[in-house]
Order: structure tokens, then sequence, then C-alpha cells
């Protein structure tokens, strides 16, 4: 074990979020916190922020998109979603 993980350094108070939002992102936090301090957690109800894109498909493609989602009776964009979901986790 090196010094910088058995000595840490105090944190500061902070007057706002501002401020610490400010600190945090200049500093080490290695100098801070030492990597058993943290522990794993989920958020199971948080949804992913989204980001509106605009696409051009074919007609052809979006019509065989729609259909396709149609018989899975759920909306076209969110079939869009979970093939590209699919197909990014293969590469």
């Amino acid at each position: 074990m090196n010094k910088k993980q058995n000595k840490k350094i105090k944190i500061p108070k902070f007057k706002n979020e501002d401020q610490e939002r400010d600190f945090w992102s200049e500093v080490d936090l290695s100098d801070y916190f030492n990597k058993n301090d943290f522990q794993k957690i989920s958020f199971p109800n948080l949804k992913p922020s989204t980001k509106t894109i605009s696409l051009r498909l074919p007609e052809s493609l979006l019509y065989s998109l729609k259909e396709k989602a149609n018989k899975r009776d759920i909306p076209y964009q969110s079939l869009m979603k979970m093939i590209l979901d699919k197909e990014l986790k293969k590469f």
C-alpha cells in the first residue's frame, strides 16, 4: 500500500452545491477517499436520460419497423431502441 492510500485529506465544508461541484471537478478523488470507502449501489427505478435526435430512414425501412412493432404491440421507437441496444452489445 502506498502513502496516498493510507493518508486522506479532510474534505472541506461547502456553502452551497455549486461550490462543492466546483471543488470536486478540480481535485483527485484518491486524495480524499480509499477504494475501500466505496460500496456498490444500484438505482433500480432510475430512468436513463434521453436525447431527441433526427434520423432519416428509407420509407420502406420505417414501414417495416412500424409493422414489426405493431405485431409486438409496442411503439416503433421502443422497438428501434431495443434493436439498437441489442446490436450495440455485440460490438
